[in-house]
């Protein structure tokens, strides 16, 4: 399948989204200079309302100078609330543009073989997506109305005094400059912060997702002081933002205030020579205090918090959407391991629905250890296999492996007689399916369900496979084949949703099953009755147990447990494999049908 990787999420994106959505971005630009007309006339209005008015003795005319800067304000409030939904409109489908990039970038990370944690995913999609919406949404309200409005008041500034202008501008532009650096260094400390939220985030996940295990093999101590590290990391990390941006709100304080210093220290001078009026003077302070300081104060502090967390944000998802480097792909468009020949080669065909594994190691991480270690295993086709051993010791792995959907880090992995990197991917789409243990069901008719695999599938055969897995029953309650389900659909149950996905993949042209705990829903005479189905098949079938029943009855058992790794028949791993005669023992005692 073939499939454009998503861009990144840089100034392209917001490039390309813009040019979307220019309709709204002009409306916005267009309502915010309304919005900024009190800002560029107030001083003005004020110096009027003294010199052509109070001062003039023509009180009358000054307070309609005043009546009409209080106009100004209710055209503001008129121009914001006009204003306000044009935001929407932009704020709302960015929103969805992210995330329809993180996830396609997710989806594509994972297919080229990258091996991020399900918690720093999480992070993305749900936290740093809605961070960048809050933030944009947040901009947009504040940063821009603050920055047009700083910039109309030195417009109005210099429409009503060059001089004073020209005397108070360059501190602003001063106190400007020295926040550059500044709001770098904060940048590169808010990724900090967010690079730590990720590994903190990550390693809790997974160790609470672990919890038994952890208790079970007496790593709590270890755990805990590795998860406390994380904590203290990412509390460093935060202080160091808090440390900058207190900084840097001292620095701009002080610079908002020049402007009127300077004003103040250069005022008789413009006064005695008449280079200014005491109307100007006013009008010029007003500018100021209630238009430059405020606004300076807020547009750096919005930037220096709101601006720099958007940029930090965006380059960690951006890092999250690059396109995977090119290579062969696998399974729906999954990357082959890293160890493939760059020069392409000529898709094969296997010949026949076996698998072969020969000393395969594979890890989550470059420097984690190998969750599966040396692993030697034949599974010809046609056969049974069902696989058994400690949560985490790499079953689920396992069948990933055998889907073609990663690549181990060594050894040799083949289909067929065909290397995993040479398959062609065709036949790997048909031949292949893995069911997870949490099945999915599609918005449609149970008929689109189960021949989703197999689209041309006659009525009569997906009644058979039905019947066959067990499912009939199911299919009859609903009302047949043309009874809706998903959404549209009254709501089913774990196991129903796996008899669905049984029914779908004994109706495929698979000729090689992988079910990851496929069954754990259902009860145990169900479950039988589904493997027996699928082996009656013909079908190449390996099974994760979820019930030492399933590995009692299967002619091969695998037992993945670490070096103490076996294979076999029941009957023979119970003399052999200690840990497969312990889990026995245990279902036996505990009388587990």
């Amino acid at each position: 399948m073939s499939e454009a990787a998503p861009r990144p999420i840089d100034r392209r994106l917001f490039a390309g989204f813009l040019r979307q959505h220019r309709g709204a971005a002009v409306a916005v630009a267009g309502w915010s200079l309304l919005e900024a007309v009190p800002a560029l006339a107030s001083g003005l209005l004020v110096a009027a309302a003294l010199d052509r008015g109070f001062l003039a003795g023509r009180p009358a005319e000054g307070f309609f100078w005043i009546g009409l800067l209080g106009a100004a304000m209710v055209f503001r409030a008129l121009m914001t609330r006009t204003l306000t939904p044009w935001l929407g409109r932009i704020v709302e489908p960015l929103r969805d543009d992210l995330v329809t990039a993180v996830a396609a970038g997710a989806v594509h990370r994972a297919a080229a073989g990258a091996r991020d944690t399900a918690g720093a995913g999480v992070a993305r999609l749900t936290v740093q997506v809605e961070t960048v919406r809050s933030l944009v949404s947040a901009l947009l309200r504040s940063a821009r109305q603050l920055g047009v409005s700083l910039l109309m008041a030195f417009v109005g500034l210099a429409a009503l005094s060059a001089p004073v202008a020209a005397l108070t501008l360059p501190p602003v532009l001063l106190t400007l400059l020295l926040c550059v650096p500044r709001l770098r260094v904060l940048a590169r400390r808010q990724r900090r912060q967010l690079r730590a939220e990720e590994r903190l985030t990550g390693f809790a996940g997974e160790t609470f997702d672990g919890i038994r295990d952890v208790v079970a093999c007496g790593a709590r101590d270890r755990v805990a002081d590795e998860l406390s590290a994380r904590i203290t990391d990412h509390r460093d990390a935060v202080r160091a933002v808090a440390r900058t941006a207190s900084a840097n709100t001292l620095l701009v304080s002080l610079g908002s205030h020049l402007p009127l210093l300077v004003l103040l220290l250069s005022a008789p001078r413009l006064l005695d020579s008449g280079a200014l009026s005491v109307g100007e003077l006013l009008g010029a302070t007003s500018y100021l205090v209630s238009g430059v300081a405020p606004a300076l104060r807020s547009l750096v502090a919005v930037l220096g918090s709101w601006g720099v967390q958007l940029a930090t944000v965006l380059s960690q998802l951006s890092q999250s959407t690059q396109e995977a480097r090119p290579g062969p792909t696998g399974v729906q468009g999954a990357a082959l391991p890293p160890q493939t020949p760059r020069t392409p080669r000529t898709p094969r065909t296997p010949r026949s629905p076996d698998l072969s594994l020969v000393n395969v190691v594979y890890a989550y991480s470059p420097g984690a250890a190998p969750v599966i270690d040396g692993l030697s295993l034949a599974i010809p086709a046609g056969s049974h296999l069902t696989v058994v051993g400690p949560s985490g010791a790499g079953k689920s792995t396992l069948t990933t492996l055998l889907a073609g959907l990663a690549g181990p880090d060594s050894g040799r992995l083949t289909l067929g007689g065909v290397p995993a990197t040479e398959v062609d991917r065709a036949w790997l789409h048909r031949a292949v399916t893995l069911i997870p243990q949490e099945a999915y069901v599609f918005t449609g008719t149970v008929r689109d369900n189960l021949r989703y695999l197999r689209p041309q599938a006659r009525d009569t055969d997906i009644l058979a496979s039905a019947t066959a897995v067990g499912a009939r029953p199911l299919v009859d309650r609903l009302g047949g084949l043309d009874a809706p389900v998903g959404l549209d659909g009254p709501p089913l149950s774990s196991g129903e949703r796996q008899l669905v996905a049984l029914a779908r993949a004994h109706l495929s042209p698979a000729s090689i099953v992988l079910l990851d705990e496929a069954c754990c829903h259902l009860d145990p005479a169900a479950e039988e009755r589904a493997e027996r189905a699928f082996a009656d098949r013909g079908t190449t079938l390996v099974v994760v147990a979820h019930r030492i029943s399933s590995a009692l009855r299967a002619p091969r058992v695998l037992v993945l447990d670490g070096d103490r790794t076996a294979v076999g028949t029941p009957a023979q791993l119970l003399d052999s494999s200690p840990l497969y005669a312990d889990l026995v023992g245990h279902w036996v005692s505990a009388g587990t049908p």
